[in-house]
């Protein structure tokens, strides 16, 4: 769908998310089922998730702390007494025809989360609330079966939901606040914001109205979003959608609608519910919930340090580029496992250009998180302290010795270097018979050189990297080459 930018220009986007995270307790938000993803259907159910006639919920009180966690790191007011609504919906996969969800009395109120775009420029975009909630079961339509098959296990995990005011202006903002929430839940242990299974789901409410305007447009929320891209694919198909409305002088309806991952378009589900059509009422079953000022202390000192945190220390203490940090600073483990091999080496710069290219290329090949790269921090911090001190090349550390690494960690990388014979050259007199016998072999290009072809250098290091089988102090053998040319 193209759109001109003269046309495009007129417009301003005004996007809201709304962002459900499941929380990872061991056991449902009012029930004693377990929550694991992934088990036989309708195997993680009770009468209290069946909604039979005579049970009550009972709240866990794990996944209170979680979200005041959550409330916390997002610079939330925290709400001290909480009353749980039923949200009256009809929804076919939760068999009480209600969710228990928070209306007026929502656990975190207000708060921000920090963005950092392409250029640089940091910007707070403010929340609305975070509440708590439960999750609906899911309903499975099966390909060329007129029957849907139900599966409650989900029915009853506890959520967040994290929503932001509508102060969201790009597919780019929603992106780069998305990843910064998972990043949180992450760093916070509670959720694993896998977006594919459906741990971490966002909704994006997309709207647009002419520069200046002060009235927003007709609001479509757009759900059945998998991956960060996807929301990011889905936005910009929306916002081109609704200006080609406008343009043509049709309406846009508010509806909801729901993303398309093959074809990376929207498509109608049904028009926008009011907020009284849901009909909350607080739930009698449930007593009201007290946050105590001792136990908001207790989580409170119980706060891991956050990413922002960690990039101020990794910038400023370590002295990295912003661009480093970003990477050492994605997961708690990476940071954790960076920190660790500094505590050994003392050479962060040399310790994050090993963790951004042969650990990532290792990471990225394997599908692996930080947590199952075999070698410990004890062992590379061995291996770059070596290159350090000019035993071996990088290149043979990364390319050969690294890999033996990979198949047995157990060994010892002086070990291997020895064994393979790999030692770096550091004497001229080893060196020297080496730059004689590539200079011997390319007298034209030794007198081009002397003729004010500098740039040959490069061929002659390159074929003395070859000679040696990259054994020799490359600084070393740069310096004697050039001084044996002249």
């Amino acid at each position: 769908m193209n759109l001109k930018k003269s046309i495009r220009d007129k417009y301003e986007t005004v996007i809201g998310l709304e962002v459900h995270a499941q929380l990872r307790t061991e056991s449902k938000i009012f029930a004693a089922d377990a929550t694991t993803y992934g088990d036989v259907p309708n195997t993680n159910i009770s009468v209290i998730t069946l909604a039979h006639p005579g049970t009550l919920p009972k709240f866990n009180r794990k996944a209170l702390g979680y979200a005041i966690k959550m409330g916390l790191a997002c610079n939330c007011e925290i709400t001290r007494e909480n009353i749980f609504d039923r949200k009256n919906y009809f929804y076919p996969d939760l068999p009480k025809g209600y969710q228990l969800t928070q209306d007026k009395t929502p656990i975190c109120q207000g708060g921000y989360v920090k963005i950092k775009n392409g250029e640089g420029v940091e910007k707070k975009l403010t929340l609305h609330k975070i509440h708590l909630e439960e999750d609906a079961g899911k309903s499975i339509h099966l390909s060329g079966e007129e029957d849907t098959l139900i599966d409650f296990n989900r029915a009853g995990v506890p959520l967040i939901e994290i929503v932001t005011e509508p102060v969201l202006r790009s597919a780019e903002e929603a992106g780069l606040l998305l990843s910064e929430i998972r990043k949180l839940v992450r760093y916070l242990e509670i959720c694993d914001g896998n977006m594919e299974q459906g741990s971490l789901r966002c909704d994006a409410n997309v709207s647009i109205m002419l520069k200046g305007a002060s009235a927003y447009g007709e609001k479509v929320e757009v759900k059945n979003m998998n991956s960060i891209r996807n929301v990011q694919r889905a936005i910009e198909y929306e916002i081109k959608r609704q200006i080609n409305l406008i343009e043509a002088r049709e309406e846009v309806v508010s509806e909801t609608r729901t993303f398309n991952a093959d074809t990376y378009t929207t498509a109608s589900m049904r028009t926008k519910e009011t907020l009284n059509d849901y009909r909350y009422f607080p739930d009698p079953d449930l007593s009201p919930v007290v946050v105590s000022e001792s136990w908001l202390e207790k989580l409170k000192r119980e706060m891991p340090v956050l990413p922002d945190q960690l990039m101020e220390k990794f910038t400023s203490h370590y002295k990295l580029p912003e661009y480093d940090a970003l990477f050492l600073t994605e997961t708690r483990e990476i940071a954790a496992y960076f920190e660790e091999i500094c505590l050994k080496d003392g050479h962060p710069k040399s310790v994050s250009n090993w963790m951004m290219g042969p650990v990532k290329s290792v990471l990225n090949d394997n599908n692996w998180q930080i947590t199952d790269f075999p070698i410990d921090a004890n062992t590379m911090a061995a291996l770059i302290q070596m290159v350090l001190d000019d035993v071996l090349s990088f290149t043979v550390a990364s390319r050969q010795v690294f890999p033996e690494l990979l198949k047995n960690p157990d060994q010892d990388p002086l070990s291997i270097a020895k064994e393979h014979h790999l030692i770096q050259q550091n004497d001229t007199d080893s060196i020297q018979p080496i730059i004689d016998e590539v200079i011997a072999r390319f007298p034209d290009k030794v007198k081009a050189y002397r003729h004010g072809k500098k740039g040959l250098i490069g061929m002659f290091m390159g074929e003395v990297m070859k000679k040696s089988k990259v054994k020799v102090d490359p600084k070393l053998a740069n310096e004697l080459l050039r001084k044996t040319l002249g």
